[in-house]
């Protein structure tokens, strides 16, 4: 089973309308998947107690965050989605992931991450509406049309539109190349 997280509070907005367009394609191939909106799910805040840590599941009372997790555990793949929010995913896909820490890494003894979800396929999907004026700020200083606010790199799929419209120049060189 492939796993759909809808992490934006809106149920039709353009992260829903990007999620459906990859269910149907995940269905077209013969995918069996399940879609969760997470904003539906009740989750208690994290306390920060560190006991998921060496007991490897949270000791919160059983919530939306725990059947969650129990689903992220147990799919083939996983495909997540958010708006971006200050440069970040939305508060509530936020709180479930950080209620969920330990079923995506653990620690060595010297305190290096274990990725625990290694393999799995997962996808990520976000929308962003800051404002083209801000894009082109963020393009005008020297590498900022290849990063994302935040310093995540770039990479063009199918939005023509992504941190500078095609066809700008900054510093001279056409943004219609980038990748």
């Amino acid at each position: 089973m492939i796993l759909i997280l809808n992490g934006s509070p809106k149920k039709s907005g353009k992260v829903a309308t990007l999620l459906r367009a990859v269910e149907k394609g995940l269905k077209e191939k013969g995918h069996k998947v399940e879609w969760i909106n997470v904003y539906d799910l009740k989750i208690a805040h994290c306390i920060a107690c560190m006991k998921c840590r060496p007991d490897g599941r949270c000791i919160l009372p059983e919530d939306g965050g725990h059947s969650a997790g129990d689903k992220i555990a147990a799919c083939e793949g996983l495909v997540v989605g958010t708006p971006t929010h200050w440069g970040n995913m939305s508060a509530q896909l936020k709180m479930l992931f950080d209620r969920n820490v330990p079923l995506f890494m653990g620690e060595k003894p010297n305190g290096f991450p274990i990725a625990r979800q290694k393999g799995k396929p997962a996808l990520i999907v976000t929308a962003c509406s800051t404002p083209l004026a801000l894009q082109l700020h963020c393009c005008r200083k020297p590498g900022g049309h290849k990063r994302r606010a935040g310093g995540t790199p770039l990479r063009r799929a199918e939005n023509k539109g992504a941190a500078c419209p095609s066809g700008h120049k900054i510093h001279g060189e056409d943004t219609s190349t980038l990748s």
